[in-house]
């Protein structure tokens, strides 16, 4: 497919013509413990997960420890906590980054992160990170992007909350900055985001407004709209992932767990081998049927110079015989030899 926007990731070309590029993200599902972020990556590897991705902060790079009413989250899943407090329990130590990294070198998966601020790429320089991913919240910060951007490295934008001109003023920032190789990410940044709410035509338009390969960030409960997404056109699919929903973390009740994250690897491949190309002629599985469709056989014995009528030829299974089209041609027509009931009629009968 010449022309397709593409990029590549750790070896890995990601574009319309190739399989869905699918991340599991880990975010704050290790609960606080490293071996359980040791074993979420082991289980995306297990489950068919082109990549793992982390998010890289701390609650000092990200925000105020800050008691003010600007800093309370009123509402939703983290109702009552204070942003300080909610990104303190959230966080991925930085000193596990280093085992984490080599747990997916030995699992042979890609691992990569969202960093938060320019320390965090600089963690991620040092690791050798294959990538970057922007997080929606992070799209607006055009200085982070463009300093992610002199890494050299792939970057992905998720584009939650953002209007047309801030998806092009990040593209931009990236651009600018260095970034070659850029890929954008359609996304709803409720958690979780119901289905009706994601609007997965947009992603259609993104391709077309932006020229870029294109996918789908999806915080929908289940795999339905990100299958959906693999038809539109969506070359990436990014969702979270851990080993319990009912874990109790920060981002656990709006996960998938192992058996569904396998199911989604599987059937976005599926989806996207369906698609194909545009073809009208005869499938390899049609072959063997073609002989069930309609053709025109005698239904009563006739004598050598019997005339055809509609009363000794039909349309009926299978398909040996003339097409039904030529029904009006043959009738009138005379038979050139005795035939027998049941037999096809050809043209070689005909006189």
């Amino acid at each position: 497919m010449s022309g397709t926007p593409s990029i590549s990731i750790a070896g890995r070309r990601i574009a319309l013509d190739a399989e869905p590029y699918i991340i599991a993200e880990l975010s704050a599902n290790h609960n606080g413990r490293l071996e359980t972020a040791l074993q979420i990556i082991e289980q995306a590897k297990h489950a068919g997960a082109d990549a793992i991705k982390l998010q890289t902060y701390t609650a000092d790079t990200i925000t105020l420890n800050c008691e003010t009413e600007d800093f309370q989250i009123k509402g939703g899943l983290w109702d009552g906590k204070s942003l300080y407090r909610l990104y303190e329990e959230a966080h991925m130590p930085w000193d596990w980054h280093a085992p984490l990294f080599e747990c997916a070198r030995q699992h042979d998966i890609t691992i990569f992160s969202s960093p938060f601020d320019n320390t965090a790429v600089d963690l991620l320089e040092d690791l050798n990170a294959p990538a970057y991913k922007i997080a929606s919240f992070e799209a607006i910060d055009l200085p982070l992007i463009r300093y992610v951007a002199s890494t050299g490295k792939p970057m992905i934008i998720s584009t939650g909350m953002a209007d047309a001109d801030e998806i092009s003023e990040a593209i931009e920032a990236a651009r600018s900055g260095g970034c070659k190789e850029l890929a954008v990410l359609h996304c709803v940044s409720g958690y979780p985001a119901p289905a009706e709410d994601y609007n997965l035509r947009t992603i259609q338009d993104m391709m077309q407004r932006y020229g870029l390969v294109t996918g789908l960030s999806d915080h929908t409960l289940d795999n339905t709209t990100a299958i959906a997404s693999v038809v539109l056109g969506a070359s990436i699919i990014e969702k979270h992932f851990t080993l319990d929903r009912s874990g109790g973390g920060p981002d656990d009740s709006f996960s998938l767990e192992p058996p569904e994250l396998m199911a989604l690897c599987r059937d976005s491949k599926t989806a996207w081998r369906a698609l194909g190309k545009v073809d009208y002629g005869r499938k390899s599985s049609e072959q063997g049927n073609a002989r069930f469709r309609r053709s025109l056989y005698i239904t009563s014995a006739l004598r050598k110079g019997d005339v055809l009528t509609r009363d000794n030829v039909r349309s009926v299974r299978p398909g040996f015989g003339l097409p039904p089209k030529m029904l009006e041609e043959v009738l009138g027509r005379r038979v050139n030899r005795d035939v027998e009931f049941g037999a096809a009629l050809t043209q070689d009968l005909i006189e």
